[in-house]
């Protein structure tokens, strides 16, 4: 379904980063272009939700008045709705509406991610460090990988099993065109090795021969003493990252949704029941922590560059908008008798 729409977007992320040379900055650009894009979604549905929040105190009244005869308040509400011009589900539709997008760039972003990780895979298995060319990016060694202390900045066997097998196998065919490194051409591999149950033979395979590679093993190697205990997380001799990226996605998380909510009427909880918008300010954080934790560096740069260009836009609509509210706004006098 997304298929089309995520090669698009490969096709534009591949754009960019052969204008700026460095894939980190690559990322950050394309995340401004997608919230661009985005921008006229965004203040749809903002300028919606801030006619549902002014009207919150008829909605209460209906609600107090209706409280034992709820199809009577579903009908008034309907009603309120209708004469105000309000549809309850417009700040919502916009909102809705981004998720193929997101998911579409989703997936380009690991369409990139496995192309380089196996590009380094083959640059690996030459034998020579100097042409393994790790994507580096400020503080982390290779976005392709996880941004902490504990994930090794070269792709390790749980990164590679992640690789689809059509994937290897468009990776084989093109080091074939190229030039097999020896170590590859000696395993004499076809196509079949590629499919069904030869594949985990074959990854295997290919993994022992990168642990060969003397600077491969040792850069993988975990350092002794620095391990945590009961989850056995040990650092690394050539660790990716300092978990800054995890860290800042979860940070501006909260501020986003702060921004965001800010505002916005706060919805009591219903018959004793926790309120779920407070459940949702601290999931979110916590989820985009654990998510860009574990998923590569270059996800993480796009979810937190996209939380941070999320925030100004929130700022520049929220202006926007009370400008235009201004400019409708009956003038203090206007229309009175002399």
């Amino acid at each position: 379904m997304f298929g089309w729409i995520n090669d698009g977007l490969y096709s534009i992320l591949n754009w960019i980063y052969s204008w700026v040379g460095n894939w980190g900055w690559a990322i950050v650009v394309f995340t401004v272009m997608v919230r661009l894009v985005l921008t006229p979604l965004d203040i749809k549905s903002r300028a919606s939700m801030r006619k549902t929040t002014k009207l919150q105190p008829k909605l209460q009244e209906l609600q107090k008045k209706y409280a034992n005869d709820k199809a009577k308040l579903n009908q008034k509400t309907s009603e309120l709705y209708k004469k105000e011009h309000i549809n309850p589900l417009s700040s919502c539709l916009p909102l809705l509406l981004t998720w193929p997008i997101l998911i579409a760039v989703f997936g380009a972003m690991r369409t990139v991610a496995n192309r380089e990780l196996l590009e380094q895979v083959g640059q690996i298995l030459t034998g020579d460090a100097a042409k393994v060319n790790l994507q580096q990016w400020l503080w982390i060694k290779n976005l392709w990988m996880p941004d902490n202390l504990f994930s090794p900045a070269y792709p390790d066997l749980n990164t590679l099993r992640a690789i689809g097998a059509d994937q290897w196998l468009n990776w084989f065919h093109g080091l074939q065109e190229s030039g097999l490194p020896q170590v590859l051409a000696e395993m004499n591999l076809t196509d079949a090795s590629f499919s069904g149950d030869q594949f985990s033979t074959t990854l295997q395979a290919i993994i022992d021969a990168m642990k060969g590679m003397g600077f491969y093993s040792e850069a993988l190697t975990t350092i002794p003493g620095y391990t945590i205990p009961l989850i056995n997380w040990s650092v690394p001799h050539l660790p990716n990252g300092l978990m800054l990226l995890p860290v800042l996605s979860a940070v501006t998380q909260i501020v986003m949704t702060k921004i965001m909510s800010a505002g916005q009427p706060q919805q009591p909880a219903a018959n004793g029941q926790p309120n779920t918008g407070k459940f949702m300010q601290w999931f979110f954080p916590i989820f985009s922590l654990v998510i860009c934790f574990g998923y590569s560096a270059a996800f993480a740069l796009y979810w937190v560059s996209g939380n941070i260009v999320s925030m100004g836009q929130t700022f520049a609509i929220n202006k926007y908008l009370d400008n235009k509210e201004k400019k409708s706004a009956p003038v203090a006098g206007e229309g009175s008798v002399r």
